[in-house]
């Protein structure tokens, strides 16, 4: 049975964040990325708990995008009885650790 993703506003604003700051609209390969992170965002559909747990948290669990030194840390949780996955947050690989009390 397929899980439901949901972004919370924090993700939808870092993926938000992230297109303009790669400058997507204007450059072929950040054009590209794009879909790709797309992909990797609704495959949390089909096989969510897949990735390990993050360090700073142990009931969230974390997907890594792209390739060095363009690597995207996606943050989520697992809710097994909705069947639920919700996004938390979408950071670089180079931002500062998650804090999960900043939720």
């Amino acid at each position: 049975m397929a899980y439901l993703v949901k972004f919370l506003p924090r993700a939808k604003r870092d993926l938000a964040h992230s297109y303009n700051f790669i400058n997507a609209a204007e450059s072929d390969a950040a054009f590209r990325w794009c879909p790709g992170l797309k992909e990797q965002l609704l495959s949390l559909k089909e096989t969510p708990n897949r990735n390990p747990a993050v360090p700073e948290d142990s009931k969230l669990r974390h997907l890594l995008f792209g390739n060095k030194p363009h690597i995207y840390r996606i943050i989520y949780r697992v809710n097994e009885k909705p069947k639920l996955v919700e996004v938390y947050t979408i950071r670089h690989g180079a931002m500062r650790k998650y804090d999960p009390e900043a939720l």
